[in-house]
């Protein structure tokens, strides 16, 4: 149970979409008393504020961090590479700042420039995303039961109080903490996360064509198409900065994936196939065991 006086008693989200607009929510649903303050463009920061997700809208992104405890850039990560600096004069040296980033190692350099002895920067990242953004997709239980990555600058940054009061308000909407480092994270999510986006865009992408090509009628493709293909509904605008970000790594998973599906292509006509469909149950299984 978070105590009747909060750690951080004003919290600025800056970027209201799907994280932005479900950290808000959840905070809300939380009972967590901070005074909760938005940025974003208008219409976004009108519905935000209507709605409950914050009490407040700031006119930009100095506003919003002056005072606050907390800042949560919840932004397209180019976004947050350009709002880092613009953030030395106006954060007050005793809060703590986080991002939800996709990439991590980008944006933990830019951070370093933030001045000594002031506010601290903790690297976030939910892995709890949806296909479709925006604020009319957030939903208060988005983080629940996820993995929630926490990428500090260095180790000892996780036993300064301002990132274990993180850690217990991250525990307290339902998230599980994973801290680790920005090269090991950005490695990781290349093969979790980057590369099942660009299959699934691919795979989308190549049938769109071929419909318009071949006889190949969308009436037959069953849920294992629509489940594969669900991911190609996320918007490009997102996932630009995440390829600019992460392209070495991203492209490393995507050289094995094509190298598995060459060997999957050389194997049709042989008993080796076998081990590559054992070889996935056996992950399928694993997953199966977490959830």
């Amino acid at each position: 149970m978070e105590p009747t006086e909060p750690f951080f008693k004003r919290i600025s989200i800056v970027g209201l979409g799907l994280i932005g607009g479900s950290w808000a929510l959840a905070l809300r649903q939380l009972g967590y008393t901070a005074r909760r303050v938005g940025f974003d463009v208008p219409d976004v920061l009108k519905q935000a504020v209507e709605s409950g997700a914050v009490h407040e809208a700031a006119k930009d992104i100095e506003e919003a961090a002056r005072n606050a405890d907390l800042v949560i850039l919840a932004t397209p990560v180019g976004k947050i590479l350009e709002y880092l600096p613009r953030l030395k004069s106006s954060v007050p040296p005793q809060a703590l700042i986080t991002d939800v980033g996709s990439t991590k190692q980008r944006i933990l350099q830019q951070a370093k420039e933030l001045p000594p002895g002031g506010a601290m920067f903790l690297g976030g990242h939910p892995l709890a995303g949806k296909e479709r953004s925006g604020f009319r997709f957030a939903d208060a239980e988005l983080f629940r039961n996820a993995c929630y990555a926490l990428v500090p600058a260095s180790a000892t940054d996780m036993e300064d109080a301002r990132a274990k009061a993180f850690v217990r308000l991250v525990e307290s909407l339902g998230a599980q903490p994973w801290v680790m480092d920005a090269a090991g994270h950005d490695v990781a999510v290349a093969y979790l996360s980057h590369m099942p986006q660009l299959l699934s865009t691919g795979l989308a992408a190549m049938m769109e064509e071929k419909t318009g090509q071949a006889n190949l009628p969308l009436q037959l493709a069953g849920s294992g198409f629509r489940d594969l293909t669900r991911l190609a509904e996320s918007p490009y605008s997102m996932w630009r900065d995440i390829c600019l970000t992460n392209i070495e790594n991203i492209r490393s998973a995507l050289d094995a994936m094509i190298q598995k599906l060459d060997t999957i292509k050389t194997h049709l006509s042989t008993r080796e196939l076998e081990r590559e469909f054992d070889q996935a149950r056996k992950l399928r299984e694993r997953l199966r065991e977490k959830d």
